[in-house]
């Protein structure tokens, strides 16, 4: 499959992928009888969820892939929503001039902006995300600045004081980022407070900062704080957060798009 490609499980493969999960390993005619579908779609919707890494066949069947758990877990939330991240992507580049600089975070929902940059020419990144870096590295005409540190093996980004020495290097047009939660009083938050300092310097460092998140991150819960609202110049999201974030929005002076 071409992995530039905003392919995304469709509700059916989501039911199969479930049905994986919930067993551990599953016979083709099994998954055909309790999802109500031939054994033909069947195979078709396992060989599209095997070539994304999602699934494992064996002969008659699935299971679950034999990888690292962090890399499962990438590529689970990579499939997560991955509809309404190809909407916010496209809606982020379409904003981005061509000639711009930008820094750019951690996360699938700014891999997928990665994705839409390659439409664009004359960019300039700097990232310490190395997917966003392995993705860019097929444009040629984006010059790609990688900054150094200790790999942390859940996202495959970089961190630590060398990573945020390199990044206070530069000066850029925009800072495009992600969160895993957004509390109801603008709290950004991350599972890791190990993000914090690396967070500050991509807004530090930037014009303007713009946040990429899917509306299920407002009001989710994370552990450690790493920013806030009132710092972001604006919020790209797929829905109409709920109350009371609009208002907040309206009154920091944080624009909002939400992408069609």
């Amino acid at each position: 499959m071409n992995p530039d490609s905003a392919w995304s499980p469709n509700p059916r493969q989501l039911a199969l992928l479930e049905e994986v999960r919930a067993r551990g390993a599953v016979s083709v005619e099994r998954l055909a009888q309790r999802l109500d579908v031939t054994m033909q779609t069947v195979r078709r919707d396992v060989q599209r969820l095997a070539d994304a890494g999602l699934l494992q066949r064996f002969h008659g069947g699935v299971s679950l892939p034999r990888v690292a758990p962090q890399v499962g877990a990438w590529k689970e939330r990579q499939a997560l929503r991955a509809d309404a991240k190809a909407r916010i992507a496209r809606s982020v580049a379409a904003a981005i001039p061509d000639g711009s600089s930008l820094m750019m975070g951690i996360g699938t929902t700014v891999e997928a902006v990665a994705r839409e940059l390659l439409k664009k020419s004359g960019l300039r990144v700097i990232t310490h995300n190395l997917h966003v870096a392995s993705l860019l590295s097929e444009h040629p005409n984006c010059k790609v600045h990688v900054a150094g540190g200790v790999l942390r093996s859940r996202d495959s980004a970089l961190e630590g004081d060398s990573t945020v020495a390199f990044l206070k290097q530069f000066k850029v047009d925009y800072t495009i980022m992600s969160t895993m939660g957004i509390d109801e009083d603008g709290t950004l938050r991350d599972r890791d407070l190990r993000e914090l300092p690396v967070a500050q310097t991509l807004v530090e460092q930037a014009r303007e900062t713009w946040l990429v998140a899917d509306v299920s991150k407002f009001s989710e819960a994370e552990l450690a704080k790493v920013g806030h609202l009132q710092t972001m110049k604006r919020v790209f999201t797929d829905a109409l957060p709920p109350a009371p974030y609009p208002k907040m929005l309206q009154e920091w002076d944080v624009g909002l798009t939400i992408a069609s």
